[in-house]
């Protein structure tokens, strides 16, 4: 959350029964991975609000430290991997499935990369302007080329789902990037965060979709 710390904790606490509904919803195992989208913004949430205590005190570094790096492997390592692959494992159509499994590859060597980075370089929060921006000396050309296929890796997946509702995440998700960028360019990674964290409730609708498609299937096959 980038305004307060009762936001981000309440952004949290909102996103985790999210994410506990949307475990419910799930009919197989594999959808789990994409039904957990919400939990794990919500520790980025909880992560922030921690934040936004701490920062304005120099008395809790190592505090600092963990809730950086928490927000930070979650924005930049799991995001690239996780999101096309969670829509690849729930995917049913063979092309779809083959362009996520690609683009789960690609996203598991932007992680690396971006892993790599987060290891040898320093990453620093603060708050400035009601909104925690984060600090990184990456080299030029992570920021530049890993920054775009970041972005392609994160909105695209949902546009190649053969499930309607999960156009309209990526369709949210795009929109949110684009605003994010346009107004809030310095808090890229705090702001964007916030708005697909609100965004993940169609998470829930996307799962609620899948379970109805079997539960059709099935009364079909009965009848």
């Amino acid at each position: 959350m980038c305004f307060s710390a009762t936001a981000s904790f309440s952004a949290g606490t909102v996103l985790t029964v999210i994410a506990f509904a949307s475990l419910k919803r799930t009919t197989k195992p594999k959808e789990r991975f994409f039904a957990l989208i919400p939990l794990l913004f919500a520790l980025q949430q909880f992560a922030e609000g921690v934040l936004w205590i701490i920062l304005p005190s120099s008395d809790y570094t190592q505090l600092e430290k963990i809730c950086t790096g928490l927000f930070i492997i979650i924005a930049q390592i799991v995001w690239p991997i996780w999101v096309p692959l969670s829509i690849q494992k729930i995917e049913n159509k063979k092309f779809s499935r083959q362009l996520l499994t690609f683009f789960t590859g690609l996203g598991f060597i932007i992680s690396l990369c971006l892993a790599w980075c987060f290891i040898n370089y320093e990453v620093k929060a603060e708050i400035d302007d009601y909104h925690i921006s984060y600090h990184q000396i990456y080299p030029d050309i992570f920021k530049g080329y890993l920054g775009y296929l970041y972005v392609l890796v994160t909105i695209i997946p949902p546009f190649l789902s053969s499930f309607k509702r999960m156009w309209l995440l990526g369709l949210a998700i795009l929109i949110s990037y684009l605003v994010t960028k346009i107004f809030y360019a310095n808090y890229l990674i705090s702001v964007w965060c916030f708005f697909a964290a609100g965004i993940s409730i169609i998470v829930y609708f996307v799962l609620s979709e899948i379970k109805d498609n079997v539960t059709r299937i099935y009364s079909e096959v009965i009848t």
